[in-house]
């Protein structure tokens, strides 16, 4: 029978791992290691083109990789032949598959990493309920299509694996997927976003162990006891693991230092423990992945040493390897198979089944929950999303030939849709600009009507590079004791990616909204926490550490929330260059002055810009030990009387010396200076700062700390010479906004517009100084705060944040 059916076939000769180049007449394209080459760096491009075309679109990676996929595979490029030969020959399949495989090990060891089994076990029941319907409903009508598809395209297959094959595939939820949807809708924090993913890691759980089941009842034996012997074997190493795996990688973790390198030993034992687990997986006849998996949940989650394994994996198994398993998918999906009327009907057969019963069971708990209408119907479309764990139960059912050609074309598509509509319909729901504002309050600038009422502090940093400048900035921020004090929020800034330590991140979500520190954090994160706490005890100020993680399109939007709920008067932001060793300022990341800009422009309280060149120097000064000298260079209008008062404030340190130069125009020389039309708005401007001056002198008679000059300036070179004198202070306090026409000359730049133009004097290289600079915007309400600030990206929420 074998060699009949064999007969005719010639199987491809296999191919030879390196060549000798092309001038020695090799084609690299016929050799196994340059063609892999060569696919890797197709797929890379193609996937990370079609992410940056969605991102606008705000859709998570796993769409343009399945996207990616199928363009590359059969159902567009592959329908040319000589494409397909080239680039995708069937004897290089199974070195890409390998490949492919074994990325996808080492994903699911990762995504192990991500699953906290004790998180698991305080779940509450309301989320509990939602998996269970969420999984239970789909999973039922799943088996009824594929009744449906059995007796129409996919005849003679193996009855009981499809069944469970269709119910699986229609139950799953992507954890992963949906944590990363959560948070670029800035829902994580939510009430709906913490139950869908309390709901949804739960089904993730489920949906392995129905896989797993799926997988054993999908074997080629004769013997009809094979299936149970599979499943039994595997139940018997998932718990051999439970008893030999956590002791073992307790004692490593222990061993594992905060601020010490973990190492390599360790490293490699992991690496091996996972690739041995998954030899063990397959040879029971599960899959390899199943083991790395559950190495990955065992792991313990305290300490550096998940971290760094997190670390060390996740950049070169989730950027190289793994879309290789997208396109090994989309080269058996060829959506040409689905012809006829018939074959688009049940198309959208298996696309109602699957919504309907996922959002149906889980829109019906939620009601008996009594969740709100508008809450329930966005959970269940969240609990709608498919994924990478989808995928796979795909690829496997097409593998163990559960699937045929047409089956499995239409369960993909019909994952990229449900994945696809995700986000604008929960954008179009329960939309996060819908969300209650918080009761309106009085004091959203430093300069107020009552100064000794509590001010509350925004004070947001990327790294712990800048730790020791803010806390001497508190430090000399805590006002006098007859003043209700000073109250201070943190905000450590991180970026969300796709990557699998993102999901880490966005697993420590507190019950109250905010994010919060945890000992698992990197070790410089604890440092930060520990810096901030002996600053709170020591100075009796109040002060609260937060995380924020989102994208960098939207940070800005976490940073005005968290001021508005937290009622901040003033938000500081690091300045996106920080000192190299020569003083000079080098770009951090660019991406951090965008944020800064929005800030600016979105902000509904002051906003302050730190331009840090070591202030108090790299350590914490103690408050007895403070001794710094403060200018403000005051030239009119409402951002310098904010820094006016800031700086008012921190005179009353007793180690704070407080100069102020008011900068005033000769009239005779006002024709050499540009000037600008504003002499409509400019009797009401100098009425209010000669009001505001008035009571600063009245006060400032009784402190000797405090020095007030006049200077009288023809043009912008006397002014930066006024500067140039006062340059050996350790902090300048400016306003971003000066309404004096002596200071719009003094610095103009495109690069650095936010700081004003004498912020940007001062941070120039032109300008030598080693004072760090804080620049201002007061408030306004009702004003648009850009009137020098042009933005060069604008925000698609612009107008409903800056209501």
């Amino acid at each position: 029978m074998v060699s009949n059916a064999t007969a005719g076939l010639t199987c491809p000769s296999p191919m030879k791992p390196t060549s000798n180049g092309i001038f020695q007449g090799d084609d690299p394209l016929q050799f196994s290691l340059p063609l892999a080459i060569l696919q890797i760096c197709l797929v890379v491009v193609v996937t990370r083109g079609l992410a940056f075309i969605l991102k606008p679109l705000r859709q998570p990676r796993v769409i343009a990789e399945i996207i990616g996929g199928i363009l590359l595979g059969p159902s567009a490029l592959g329908r040319s032949k000589s494409y397909m030969q080239a680039i995708f020959p069937p004897k290089s399949l199974p070195v890409l598959d390998t490949l492919a495989n074994l990325g996808l090990l080492f994903f699911l060891f990762l995504a192990g990493l991500e699953l906290d089994p004790k998180s698991l076990r305080q779940t509450g029941k309301r989320a509990l309920g939602i998996a269970l319907a969420g999984i239970s409903l789909p999973f039922a009508l799943g088996i009824g299509s594929s009744y449906v598809l059995k007796e129409t395209i996919s005849k003679g297959v193996n009855g009981t694996a499809f069944l469970v094959f269709m119910g699986v595939a229609l139950s799953i939820t992507a954890f992963p997927v949906l944590a990363r949807i959560l948070a670029e809708l800035k829902l994580l924090t939510t009430d709906v976003g913490r139950m869908a993913m309390s709901a949804a890691a739960v089904n993730d759980v489920a949906a392995w162990i129905l896989l797993a089941l799926a997988i054993a009842l999908s074997g080629t034996g004769k013997s009809s006891l094979v299936p149970l012997w599979v499943f039994l074997s595997g139940c018997v190493f998932v718990v051999c693991a439970i008893l030999i795996v956590p002791p073992i990688f307790k004692w490593i973790a222990q061993r594992c230092h905060e601020g010490e390198p973990v190492k390599e030993t360790y490293i490699c034992a992991t690496l091996a423990a996972v690739l041995a687990a998954g030899f063990v997986t397959d040879a029971i006849g599960i899959h390899a992945m199943f083991g790395a998996f559950v190495i990955g949940v065992l792991i313990p989650k305290d300490g550096p040493f998940a971290d760094s394994l997190v670390e060390k994996v996740e950049d070169l198994v989730s950027g190289l390897f793994l879309p290789l398993y997208f396109v090994s998918s989309g080269l058996k999906t060829n959506i040409a198979t689905i012809q006829g009327l018939q074959s688009w009907g049940l198309l959208v057969l298996v696309i109602f089944t699957a919504c309907f019963g996922k959002i149906f069971g889980t829109l019906l708990v939620t009601l008996l929950c009594k969740t709100p209408l508008r809450e329930a119907l966005t959970l269940g479309f969240l609990m709608n999303t498919k994924g990478l764990v989808e995928l796979i139960v795909l690829n496997i059912g097409k593998d163990r030939k559960v699937l045929n050609d047409q089956t499995f074309a239409i369960m993909v598509l019909m994952a990229l849709f449900t994945t696809f509509i995700t986000t604008p319909i929960v954008m179009a729901i329960y939309k996060p600009e819908k969300r209650k504002r918080m009761a309106d309050y009085k004091n959203r600038t430093i300069e107020r009507k009552n100064p000794n009422t509590q001010l509350r502090i925004l004070i947001c940093y990327h790294s712990a590079r800048n730790i020791p400048s803010i806390i001497n900035l508190l430090e000399a921020s805590r006002g006098s004791e007859k003043r209700e004090g000073l109250s201070v929020y943190a905000l450590h800034l991180m970026e969300l990616s796709e990557r699998s330590s993102a999901i880490i991140m966005v697993h420590k979500a507190r019950k109250n909204g905010l994010p919060f520190w945890n000992k698992s954090q990197q070790s410089d994160a604890n440092h930060v926490v520990v810096a901030f706490e002996a600053f709170r005890q020591l100075s009796h100020v109040s002060i609260r550490s937060m995380k924020a993680i989102s994208s960098m399109p939207g940070m800005h939007d976490d940073i005005c929330n968290t001021a508005e709920s937290n009622r901040a008067a003033l938000i500081i932001l690091p300045f996106h260059k920080h000192q190299r060793v020569d003083g000079s300022l080098e770009t951090t990341r660019s991406d951090f002055r965008l944020v800064n800009r929005k800030v600016l422009e979105h902000a509904r309280c002051s906003v302050g810009i730190l331009v840090d060149r070591g202030l108090g120097g790299t350590t914490q000064v103690a408050a007895s030990n403070v001794s710094y000298f403060i200018m403000v260079p005051f030239f009119g209008g409402c951002d310098d009387r904010e820094a006016l008062a800031y700086g008012v404030r921190m005179a009353e340190h007793p180690g704070i010396r407080l100069t102020v130069i008011r900068f005033i125009v000769e009239p005779e020389s006002m024709g050499e200076i540009v000037r600008v039309n504003i002499e409509a708005a400019s009797s009401k401007l100098r009425s209010s700062d000669e009001e505001f001056l008035a009571e600063f002198k009245q006060n400032m008679a009784k402190d000797d700390s405090i020095k007030y000059e006049e200077k009288l300036v023809r043009n912008a070179a006397d002014t930066i010479a006024v500067l140039s004198e006062l340059r050996r202070c350790n902090l300048f306090l400016v306003g971003r906004r000066p309404e004096c026409e002596a200071a719009l000359d003094l610095g103009r730049s495109d690069d650095c517009s936010e700081l004003g133009p004498v912020g940007v004097l001062l941070t120039s290289p032109d300008f030598s100084t080693t004072a760090s600079v804080l620049i201002v915007q007061q408030y306004k309400s009702g004003a648009s705060p850009n009137l020098t600030l042009q933005m060069e990206d604008e925000s698609p929420d612009k107008d409903s944040e800056s209501n």
